[in-house]
């Protein structure tokens, strides 16, 4: 039986917490935050909740004390090396153990070490550590070296490696907030340890080669101690293969032959077996050390090659060029401590189920944890990684490069073995900034950004994390300040729709080779909305609306769009609905004008996937996790197979976009209806489609037929059937949405109870124009919603339990459902809802 000499002692759970100079202690649980623990101990209201923002900038005005007593045997204290492992202090930290100062932290993206064997004593021992004021030392750094940011952040916040998206973003509130936000643990070794493992692969025809790199520390000085390390690759199925050398010279690579390997994809191209690679450090009998990480076999990167449109930007997985689907990640909430796996792996499932096969970490944030990319892993999601670098400017101190190459090396060692990072990206938007925008332009601080972001930065991916694409910035064209938003090359942001009041058609003027943000506001659902509100706050122009709304003037951008397509909504509840519809409408113009363009654009990445706290913003799902109309709408326009319109006064394209591994043959039809369903023209034709290609597929002159007003009282309805899984579907209406002249629906609702899921049966008798499904008190995701429902066409919508905020009966369920259509935003409908046999119930 094998002896293990690594000992580990987790210091997670109870601590108690307190602001320097006070008496009291309150309880503390670590990880966590000193927001989450004054929060927990009734000490401060919710900061989410109407302007109490405000308390969390008087709260992080202060310096905070943690303490924790914990007990160290004497078999620890016997080890070679014994030492504190802090994965996570937020962030001006001074950590002391027995009254001995270890050191000071000033990042919250880095791990720390200290040596502390000679520190500990036998039983009872005490860890203190203090957090200082993150709002005190940016203040006085910006005084004696003023550094440039955007105004809606708190000033200075560029000196200070803290997320920049706790000093306030044009989507989340001035919160920021400090502490113990990620796992502390004392580590003893003895004889050898593990400092690193770089996990490399080469692909050749039908096998690969792992190979295994080590870096091995040695703490005996006998001659007797000549470690070896085993490594065991265990297959998916189980199969094992083993190989061993010995340590020389504190290095030790293996490399092991899988032959037949099974290859990990994207969840749209395949599965995503996972192989588990197990290091350990021992010798005879003995186990010093051990590691274990979880890989995939695939190649990934990206490729620019020069074509008729300037050069290509595509992700290539195993040798297979895909269009990027996908949308950007921030983090999931102000305070970190309300985080974890469960909530986490909710939103990546979400990503799945609405097509994505990427999603791109922001470089304003945190570094996700390692459930994040686990995650992605097992869900089959490519991470666009930036670093945590965004929107500011920098200074290049000798100890703030330390630092950040520091950050950069420790994350990179973190998470470059996992199957799903397919690029690291220097920052978000400032080499854009360089060249566009108006701020301060010294030639020193520009010297500071070519060194970390095309110097320093490549160079550290180069050696730690080899096989990885390195991406200088995003937008960029590839560095050097040239053309950092070019249509011909690299990667876009695009904002003239949103910022520029642009139309939503003006997307199908640009053919960017890769969009990685494009976004539109709208309201959160009125559940959200009522969150942090009192009833008098619910006017969007009201004081506490407003300090949720980050984006200045955006509640008067989303009123001007709305105003320009469709009618005034009657009420708050109204407005809210409407404006997630106008968000997703735009999204979709973008996303299925790009996809029509596959080859020469390779990507969408819309801005953004989440929120941080309950607010009005770009995300398609709330604080909550609840999905707004644009999730449901990127469940369609994300599809791997995609029918698509392109309208042009009364012509109509219909597209069809091939984004799977394998050729699409099927039956596509259309028809021309007045809202009653009478059938004014149609057609249909047989078609088929390469893998990975996109087509137009016929065009429709409907000019005819369209005159004399007839384009309000008419739409076009498409539909596409590819073999038996694949259909994709869609409307076009011929005049702006407040001109049409619907009818009353009278939608009729038969619902009922499965094992696992809810059915939900409607009929219209007249077209219904986005249709919502909700529960008025639970929360759900449905198989579909927003959705337009067809003239005396029977549509079944389920509703998953899986899902569900609390269990629910069928009567439950038909107590909560409400149904909410376009008309019903504007007009004076009552909703009416008469249950009947077998739980149906009918919508007047």
């Amino acid at each position: 039986m094998q002896k293990m000499f690594r000992q580990a002692m987790s210091l997670n759970g109870y601590w108690q917490m307190r602001a320097v100079g006070e008496i009291e202690w309150n309880p503390a649980k670590v990880p966590g935050s000193v927001m989450q623990d004054l929060l927990t101990a009734g000490k401060i209201p919710d900061p989410f909740y109407r302007d109490h923002e405000a308390i969390a900038l008087e709260i992080a005005a202060k310096d905070y004390e943690y303490e924790h007593e914990f007990i160290v045997d004497e078999s620890f204290l016997k080890a070679d090396y014994v030492c504190l492992l802090a994965h996570g202090l937020d962030t001006l930290a001074t950590v002391w153990i027995n009254s001995s100062c270890l050191g000071r932290t000033e990042n919250m993206h880095r791990t720390y070490e200290w040596n502390v064997k000679d520190k500990l004593c036998n039983g009872k021992n005490i860890i203190r550590i203090r957090f200082d004021s993150p709002l005190q030392y940016v203040e006085k750094m910006q005084e004696k070296f003023p550094l440039w940011g955007p105004d809606h952040t708190i000033a200075g916040f560029p000196h200070l490696r803290k997320a920049h998206y706790m000093f306030g973003w044009d989507w989340g509130p001035k919160i920021p907030d400090a502490g113990i936000w990620r796992s502390l643990e004392l580590v003893a070794f003895s004889g050898a340890r593990l400092l690193d493992a770089s996990i490399l692969q080469t692909h050749e025809a039908d096998q690969v080669w792992v190979d295994v790199l080590t870096q091995i520390e040695t703490y005996e000085k006998s001659e007797a101690l000549n470690p070896e390390v085993v490594v065991r690759l265990m297959h998916p199925n189980g199969f094992v293969q083993e190989e061993r050398t010995v340590v020389c010279n504190g290095h030790a690579d293996v490399r092991i032959q899988v032959k037949d390997p099974e290859l990990w994809w994207t969840q749209d191209l395949g599965n995503q077996p996972l192989y588990q690679v197990e290091i350990t450090v021992g010798q005879q009998n003995k186990v010093f050390d051990q590691r274990s990480y979880r890989i995939g076999l695939r190649t990934l990167t990206v490729v620019q090659q020069p074509d008729r449109w300037g050069k290509s930007f595509a992700f290539v997985i195993n040798g297979v060029p895909i269009f990027a689907r996908g949308a950007n990640y921030i983090p999931e909430d102000n305070l970190l401590g309300r985080t974890g796996r469960e909530k986490t792996e909710r939103l990546i499932h979400a990503c799945k189920t609405a097509h994505f096969n990427m999603i791109r970490v922001w470089g304003g944030g945190i570094y996700p944890g390692d459930d994040f990319y686990d995650l992605c892993d097992e869900y089959g999601l490519i991470v666009w990684q930036d670093l945590m670098f965004a929107c500011a400017v920098y200074r290049l101190s000798e100890e703030f490069q330390a630092n950040i190459c520091a950050e950069v090396e420790d994350n990179l060692r973190r998470i470059r073995h996992h199957a799903c990072l397919g690029l690291i990206c220097g920052n978000n938007e400032m080499e854009l900034a360089w060249h566009d925008w108006d701020l301060p332009k010294s030639v020193e601080r520009q010297k500071d950004y070519l060194r970390m972001f095309e110097e320093d930065f490549p160079a550290i991916c180069q050696e730690i994390a080899p096989q990885t694409f390195y991406w200088p910035a995003s937008p960029s064209s590839g560095g050097g300040f040239r053309s950092p938003n070019s249509e011909s090359e690299g990667d876009v942001h695009y904002w003239e729709v949103w910022h520029g009041l642009k139309p939503f058609t003006d997307y199908r003027k640009y053919y960017f080779r890769f969009c990685s943000e494009f976004g539109f506001q709208s309201f959160p659902s009125m559940k959200t909305i009522c969150s942090f509100t009192e009833e008098q706050d619910r006017n969007i122009f009201s004081y506490i609306m407003e300090k949720h709304q980050k984006n200045g003037s955006a509640n008067g951008k989303i009123l001007y769009y709305l105003s320009e397509n469709f009618k005034y909504p009657k009420n708050l509840q109204a407005l809210s609905y409407v404006s997630q519809i106008l968000q997703a409408e735009a999204i979709r113009y973008g996303v299925e004008h790009w996809r029509r363009n596959r080859g020469r654009c390779m990507g969408t990445l819309y801005w953004q996937l989440n929120d941080c706290w309950p607010v009005a913003s770009w995300s398609s799902l709330d604080s909550f996790g609840r999905w707004k109309a644009l999730h449901y709408f990127a469940k369609r326009f994300y599809s791997p197979i995609l029918l698509s319109a392109c309208e042009e006064g009364s012509t109509v394209e219909l597209h069809l976009t091939n984004d799977s591994l394998a050729p699409v043959q099927g039956k596509v039809s259309w028809f021309l209806k007045k809202f009653d369903g009478t059938v004014v023209a149609h057609g249909h034709e047989e078609v088929q489609i390469s893998a990975m290609d996109s087509r137009i597929l016929l065009q429709v002159d409907l000019n005819s037929q369209l005159q004399s007003g007839h384009a309000r009282q008419m739409f076009f309805q498409y539909e596409g059937q590819f073999g038996e899984n694949h259909s994709s579907t869609g409307t076009v209406i011929f005049c702006k949405a407040k001109h049409l002249e619907l009818l009353s629906p009278d939608i009729s609702l038969d619902m009922e109870e499965l094992d696992d899921h809810f059915e939900i049966h409607l009929t219209s008798q007249t077209f219904a124009k986005y249709v919502m499904l909700e529960l008025s008190e639970a929360d759900g995701v449905f198989s579909d919603n927003y959705f337009d429902l067809l003239p005396a066409t029977p549509y079944t919508v389920l509703l998953s339990k899986k899902f569900l905020s609390e269990d629910l009966s069928l009567n439950e369920v038909c107590e909560q459902i409400r149904v909410y259509s376009l008309i019903d935003s504007y007009e004076n409908t009552i909703d009416s809802h008469r249950l009947t046999e077998k739980g149906s119930y009918i919508i007047d």
